[in-house]
């Protein structure tokens, strides 16, 4: 399976505002794997620059003054990501901006259906923590040592391992094999997965280890948040 992780750099909020893509990176998995082809484009808004936008990524006007504007390099980008699933944190965003680009140049949008958003993926996981990038790379002990600023190719290549460690680590499902046409591949046979036990393993805890454990939740008191679970 293809998927194409991708994140992009603005500069504000609001396209109907007139604001506007000013960089693209994408990176591509193949079964999950990074396969080292990427996308990345830097893009001339054709407005000025807001400090806002500037201090968020550091893309400044004599930077992007010489770069294709998006009409160029539109079809380019819809090549690249073909029919993939586009795994995108806060997919909302960079949808409505990529979709507002390719209005504009009369370029078929694309449908928000083909968009995976991690940050969701990561609320219904953690529900109440915190689901910021910064803070995913975190929880998962991933380096973003680099990321000083927003950058959508650096941004991509980071959001491609917190999306792994999201859906269960670097091998989800136990399918070890990545080549075309492996279980779990477009060739053919499913991948497999493990079933139900047809007869569940008998508790190791002895009834003394029960006995002693009730006894250490009724100390902590009824308002201990184990006593709640009991």
């Amino acid at each position: 399976m293809r998927e194409i992780v991708l994140d992009t750099e603005t500069t504000g909020f609001e396209p109907s505002e007139g604001h506007r893509i000013v960089e693209i990176g994408a990176v591509e998995l193949y079964n999950h794997v990074p396969t080292g082809k990427v996308y990345h484009q830097y893009i001339n808004p054709q407005r000025p620059m807001p400090e806002e936008a500037f201090a968020v990524h550091g893309l400044g006007d004599d930077f992007l003054k010489d770069k294709p504007v998006f009409k160029l390099i539109g079809q380019e980008f819809l090549d690249f990501v073909g029919d993939a699933p586009m795994v995108i944190h806060n997919a909302a965003f960079d949808m409505k901006f990529l979709n507002a680009e390719l209005g504009w140049m009369k370029a078929p949008t694309l449908p928000d259906a083909q968009a995976i958003d991690t940050l969701l993926i990561a609320r219904r996981r953690f529900p109440g923590a915190p689901a910021s990038l910064d803070a995913l790379c975190r929880r998962f002990g991933i380096d973003n040592s680099m990321r000083e600023k927003h950058g959508a190719l650096l941004d991509s290549e980071i959001l491609a391992e917190v999306y792994l460690e999201l859906i269960g680590g670097r091998q989800p499902g136990f399918s070890l094999d990545t080549r075309r046409g492996a279980a779990g591949g477009d060739g053919g046979e499913p991948a497999w997965r493990p079933g139900p036990r047809a007869k569940p393993l008998a508790s190791r805890v002895t009834e003394a280890e029960k006995a002693a454990h009730d006894t250490f939740i009724e100390g902590l008191g009824p308002e201990a948040l184990w006593a709640q679970m009991r």
